[in-house]
């Protein structure tokens, strides 16, 4: 009897630490509103390439300039020059200008630091994910020079092409896009 009762009381407590323990706690989908009601939180869904797939967002017959960074939300440069990138895309998107994102984060952080980043600073320009580990086969093919390094910004229309290593500020990125404008 002894041991029935001790069995009884362990689960007990068991019981209670998990109840307590799960108090209070949403999914890591959900938030809780001022209200205490549970409201979903809708995390971007992502476009995921190789490079075969990538090929068709690096060239174009259209009268549109592309601007397409490489990025990734490890790469403090990055981040910096992002809303360089988002202000471009608002500011040109009625003249024929077209900002692509194109993240080279590692597949094991999509869910953890890419999808939340996007989310967090609510991106309007299109992001793509490059999931290619052949980068020695890519990386010459966007560019001969690139030594791989990120932030780099590829910039294009039908006739023309620039390749540039490095971060801008918004008055650089805006200067480099108005020589494909004019």
């Amino acid at each position: 009897m002894d041991a029935y009762f001790y069995t009884m009381r362990i689960m007990y407590v068991l019981v209670l630490i998990l109840m307590v323990s799960c108090k209070n706690e949403t999914s890591g989908n959900a938030k809780v509103t001022d209200e205490g009601e549970k409201e979903a939180v809708v995390m971007p869904t992502l476009e995921v390439y190789d490079f075969e797939g990538l090929k068709p967002f690096l060239k174009t017959s259209s009268e549109t300039v592309y601007v397409v960074n490489f990025w990734a939300t490890w790469c403090a440069p990055c981040i910096k020059e992002m809303p360089y990138f988002e202000a471009l895309n608002t500011n040109y998107k009625d003249k024929n200008v077209e900002v692509l994102l194109v993240s080279l984060d590692f597949p094991k952080k999509y869910d953890s630091h890419l999808k939340p980043f996007i989310k967090k600073n609510k991106l309007k320009s299109r992001v793509v994910v490059l999931n290619d580990p052949d980068s020695n086969t890519w990386i010459p093919e966007i560019n001969p020079d690139w030594s791989g390094a990120i932030p780099a910004t590829l910039i294009f229309s039908k006739d023309k092409r620039a390749f540039y290593e490095q971060p801008f500020t918004y008055e650089e990125l805006e200067t480099e896009l108005q020589k494909f404008i004019n």
